[in-house]
């Protein structure tokens, strides 16, 4: 799965001259919590997130009118608060470097460019809904959790025997185990008896660690 697959097209935008109190607004209205910046060019010069603009603005605590914040907040530009070096990712990246590179870096979302012009934007969220799809949050099924010993070939034995008891792999995600030697597996199965599924994959040295109706 590429980033342009679940990449957020045409994202909310903010120019750099937009003071600060108009992009809240905006970003209330559009139910965002961070805008890519454009210039008079409509070339990406920045980002600005929720927090950027809490923090540039006054304290609850200050004795100044609520006529004087607004004027505040109106002579402060996202240009004075936002991130100017930006991070982005093109959008035939594959997906889980976007979510490594957020990760690293430790933020919420990149803008997506196609050569130097703004085409998208992937965040947090868009990760947690491929989330969802990869262990098949939606779908109903038998979810088997499985310590699967680390050897050439596991998969494919475990596959097999889905299909023979006439099952239907609807979502399986693997992970890190307990130590090299092992594999944590997901796996989401349709029309097969759990009770008579499970004793062919222990054959096959597999450990159950959770099974349940989803």
């Amino acid at each position: 799965m590429l980033i342009k697959d679940r990449m957020s097209r045409n994202p909310v935008t903010v120019r750099d001259n937009t003071s600060i109190h108009d992009a809240l607004k905006l970003m209330h209205e559009s139910k965002v919590r961070r805008l890519p910046v454009l210039d008079k060019g409509s070339k990406l010069v920045g980002i600005v997130s929720e927090k950027d603009i809490v923090y540039a603005s006054p304290s609850p605590a200050t004795t100044l009118s609520v006529w004087e914040i607004n004027y505040l907040l109106a002579k402060i530009t996202v240009s004075e608060v936002m991130t100017k070096k930006v991070i982005t990712i093109c959008e035939d990246c594959p997906i889980e470097e976007a979510a490594r590179i957020m990760v690293d870096s430790k933020i919420g979302g990149l803008p997506i460019l196609r050569g130097d012009r703004l085409v998208g934007i992937i965040t947090e969220t868009d990760l947690f809904k491929v989330f969802l799809e990869l262990l098949g949050a939606r779908e109903q099924g038998t979810r088997f959790t499985l310590l699967v010993p680390e050897k050439k070939g596991m998969l494919a034995a475990m596959t097999a025997e889905v299909n023979e008891a006439g099952g239907n792999i609807v979502a399986l995600g693997t992970f890190l185990g307990e130590d090299p030697t092992n594999r944590l597996i997901t796996m989401k199965v349709q029309d097969v008896d759990k009770d008579k599924l499970w004793p062919k994959l222990e054959a096959l040295g597999i450990k159950l660690e959770d099974v349940r109706e989803t």
